[in-house]
């Protein structure tokens, strides 16, 4: 019959100073302040640490007398899953990962959907500052951050908040030169496939008046720039139809695609705001035997992976720069105390999903 079984205490700073016959201050310091030691001396402390079984200084107790957290949150619109599965929010996530793992900071993911106003996670998150990931002007989430005392950096959207930086595209200069380009091929009667224009949910056609009262301000303009440049070429916006999906997926994007070639069967180019819904729109008219881009020319916004894949007309934006520039912002700001906006490049990308109309009788001044 065996005796109880007796386990070892872990060791504490205290201890683990004692046996080393060091302060207290210089354990600490090997953990928090290593450019405080000699290399051999710091070496010596973490490998007794390790013996010993001494797992470093608590978290949470160094938080709270430092008062900083180590991390950095990252308040998404959308399921925490839509960072994962979204190649544009990937690109930018993998941005701004590169951007604290060079500071040393933690990343923590705070979602907030669009259809839930609980904005406790936002409260509880243990975090020294927010970047923002394109939300809505009207966002709850956004507002309870902007009552957090930490600095904020919002990506896209929403634009113009006093006080708080910003990382973005020229979106409607984006599109302005996709719809320049897509009136230069002779395109008049052209469709357009839109993302959600707010927190509501709406699936169908949106008038001029709707557009305009977006809390989407990336979504907005977007459109503005599409509408600049068909202007320019005398069609009417009024008479060009915008089809809404709120859903961001290539099965929103077919099925809106599905809308537009039902209504208005004479169209000769679908223009997508993502290029997440015009592969949608891509496979819709494979669907339905229609040539790409011979019988329909089709083009998207963002220049993600599978968009360069299958040669899709797009716009390209640099996701994982933005990601970058993000954290850059925050975790270089310093005693900066004037908000920073840093707008980035966007360029066409001609593909393979686009042509001219090439005989007399294709070209269309209006319906």
């Amino acid at each position: 019959m065996t005796g109880p079984q007796h386990t070892r205490r872990p060791a504490t700073l205290a201890s683990l100073a004692a046996e080393l016959g060091v302060s207290r201050t210089t354990v600490s310091n090997a953990y928090n302040r290593p450019d405080q030691l000699s290399a051999p001396l710091r070496e010596r402390v973490l490998e007794a640490a390790r013996r010993l079984g001494y797992p470093g200084p608590d978290p949470v107790a160094r938080s709270l007398r430092t008062r900083r957290a180590g991390a950095v949150g990252l308040l998404l619109t959308e399921a925490l899953s839509y960072a994962f599965r979204d190649p544009g929010a990937t690109g930018f996530l993998e941005g701004l990962a590169l951007a604290c793992e060079k500071a040393g900071t933690g990343l923590l993911l705070v979602p907030a959907s669009p259809e839930h106003s609980d904005v406790d996670s936002v409260y509880q998150a243990g975090v020294d500052g927010f970047v923002v990931y394109s939300v809505s002007e009207d966002d709850p989430h956004f507002r309870a951050v902007l009552q957090r005392p930490v600095p904020t950096v919002v990506c896209d959207q929403p634009a113009g908040v006093e006080g708080v930086d910003r990382v973005g595209v020229d979106d409607r200069a984006g599109t302005l030169a996709l719809g320049r380009y897509l009136v230069e091929l002779g395109h008049r009667r052209i469709g357009v496939l839109c993302m959600r224009l707010s927190s509501q949910r709406h699936d169908g056609p949106v008038d001029p008046e709707r557009q305009g009262r977006s809390t989407y301000s990336v979504q907005r303009e977007r459109l503005a720039g599409l509408r600049e440049a068909f202007t320019e070429a005398g069609v009417s916006w009024s008479a060009v139809p915008v089809i809404e999906r709120f859903e961001h997926s290539a099965e929103a994007g077919a099925d809106g695609a599905a809308a537009l070639l039902d209504a208005y069967p004479g169209i000769t180019a679908v223009v997508c705001t993502s290029d997440i819904l015009a592969l949608g729109a891509l496979g819709e008219a494979r669907e339905r035997g229609l040539r790409v881009p011979e019988d329909l020319s089709i083009a998207g916004f963002d220049g993600v992976p599978e968009a360069d894949r299958v040669g899709l007309t797009t716009v390209r934006q640099p996701f994982r720069e933005k990601g970058r520039e993000a954290g850059r912002l925050l975790l270089e700001r310093g005693d900066r105390n004037v908000s920073e906006h840093v707008t980035l490049p966007t360029e066409l990308v001609v593909g393979t999903t686009t042509r001219a109309l090439r005989q007399s009788g294709e070209f269309f001044s209006g319906w």
